[in-house]
């Protein structure tokens, strides 16, 4: 029986510049995330270290994610779409446990953001800054 590798960072480049490109030419998140990002390369970097942060405990993201997306026309829908992206993307790029992990940690902080930006009401999510299992 093989162990599967454990997921690294480039793994997660990857996942990362899949992913947002798919978000750049979406017809709901690509206009959003567009008029949002003056660098494409210097947002990917960004993501990668937050989700190197979130996933391999690295500790290596210093930004504020609220604060980042305050500023933005951000529907509730935008976040069932962007979900529905990053599980789709982990799912053909990354080891099944790896994508479960990746879903899992991105469901927690998508309910963390909405509830943050006034889009949900607050049903036992996670306040952003408490670690996530694995990562304290």
């Amino acid at each position: 029986m093989s162990q599967t590798p454990p997921l690294d960072e480039q793994q997660l480049a990857t996942l990362v510049d899949r992913f947002y490109e798919q978000v750049r030419v979406h017809p709901e998140l690509g206009p959003v995330f567009n008029a949002a990002i003056d660098d494409w390369p210097e947002h990917k970097r960004l993501l990668t270290s937050f989700w190197s942060s979130v996933l391999l405990g690295t500790r290596s993201y210093r930004g504020q994610p609220m604060a980042a997306h305050r500023p933005h026309p951000i529907r509730p829908e935008h976040f069932d779409q962007w979900l529905a992206l990053w599980q789709k993307t982990a799912d053909s790029l990354l080891a099944p446990e790896h994508a479960a992990l990746a879903r899992e940690h991105a469901e927690k902080i998508g309910y963390s953001l909405r509830y943050g930006l006034g889009l949900q009401e607050r049903k036992g999510a996670l306040p952003l800054g408490v670690p996530i299992a694995g990562n304290a």
